[in-house]
């Protein structure tokens, strides 16, 4: 063949392709739908060519969800716990036996004008008698043994009280100067008996520092796994390019564009995103629902997440879980192709 029948066949084969290649732009301006259904029926493809790499990638991208559920509710009870046992604190304070309802009104005008006082009951020797008697109304021994000059002894006895409510069980110094420092209060204080000021702090302490805990340590554990499962996704994706790289070469020869080229890498990853998110959901739905009643036991509030997960929001919990599988995938593949493009 001499040299100008080679370059007239170059020239054809050019023509050709380019031909070839503005039907192919055509055809996918007309029928973006195909388009997307074979990215899509590419990707499925991708993700059980890979199957073993692509279960590691949603077994771990799962365990990283998991471990967002567990932080976001361990720290959301933990801290909803601390205030219901805060809103249940009551200050009690003991006033000497016999002081009368008058006395303890007066009492009650008095400490009711600091501002962090939310409510105040009082009562006398008498009602907290009539209190001792309903609290054992089923102990026949205590019932029997309280004959009429029994009863005269415990009334006389039993200290007249005052239950205060705050707002802030954290900033009682104005409550405590008025209860140590007014004459009124001072006088009637029965001297045996402290009031209550500490009942219950260090239960909350407790619970409010456990709160913290969950929260932080469960964010870096949930950090850790998200990197963790970006990498693996990452390495899955550049395998599967690297094992398909001939094909990649052969559909950049016949003018796929970059968005043809990545959309079943993505496909993918997304994929893996959604089986995790509904793995994830699925197990932290069913084990939180099994521990809820244990926790409840031990005092811990959760009765907001349980009626969450007993409502129609389950879907949106769900939604979430694939939501979140959906975006960690996609920027993990989204990382590993455009890596790879922009070497290409």
């Amino acid at each position: 063949m001499s040299k100008s029948e080679e370059l007239r066949s170059k020239k054809e084969l050019k023509k050709a392709a380019k031909k070839g290649l503005r039907t192919m732009r055509k055809t996918r301006s007309r029928h973006p739908l195909r388009e997307e259904g074979r990215i899509i029926k590419y990707g499925a493809k991708g993700f059980g060519r890979n199957i073993w790499l692509s279960s590691a990638a949603t077994v771990v991208m799962a365990i990283t969800l998991i471990i967002l559920f567990v932080t976001v509710v361990a720290s959301a009870i933990l801290t909803n716990t601390a205030e219901l046992m805060r809103d249940k604190i009551d200050i009690t304070i003991y006033f000497k036996p016999a002081t009368t309802a008058e006395k303890l009104e007066e009492l009650n005008n008095i400490i009711s004008s600091d501002s962090n006082i939310k409510s105040v009951v009082t009562s006398t020797s008498e009602e907290e008698y009539d209190k001792f008697l309903a609290e054992n109304a089923e102990s026949d021994e205590i019932l029997n043994v309280l004959d009429d000059e029994m009863k005269a002894l415990m009334i006389s006895k039993m200290q007249s009280t005052m239950r205060i409510k705050v707002y802030d069980v954290d900033n009682l110094d104005s409550i405590k100067d008025i209860v140590e420092n007014n004459e009124v209060f001072q006088k009637y204080l029965d001297t045996e008996k402290a009031p209550t000021y500490d009942v219950n702090q260090v239960e909350i302490a407790t619970i409010t520092s456990w709160a913290r805990i969950a929260r932080t340590g469960g964010l870096i554990l949930a950090v850790v796994f998200l990197v963790i499962s970006i990498l693996i996704i990452f390495s899955t994706i550049r395998m599967a390019i690297f094992s398909r790289r001939e094909e990649i070469y052969m559909m950049k020869l016949v003018g796929a564009d970059k968005h043809f080229i990545r959309g079943p890498f993505l496909v993918e990853a997304e994929i893996c995103g959604v089986i995790a998110g509904l793995i994830a959901a699925t197990a932290s739905y069913f084990g939180f629902m099994f521990i809820a009643p244990k926790l409840s036991g031990y005092g811990i509030n959760v009765d907001e997440i349980v009626s969450i997960l007993e409502s129609n929001k389950l879907i949106i919990v769900y939604l979430i879980f694939v939501g979140a599988g959906i975006i960690i995938g996609r920027v993990s593949a989204d990382l590993a192709v455009s890596k790879y493009l922009h070497k290409a």
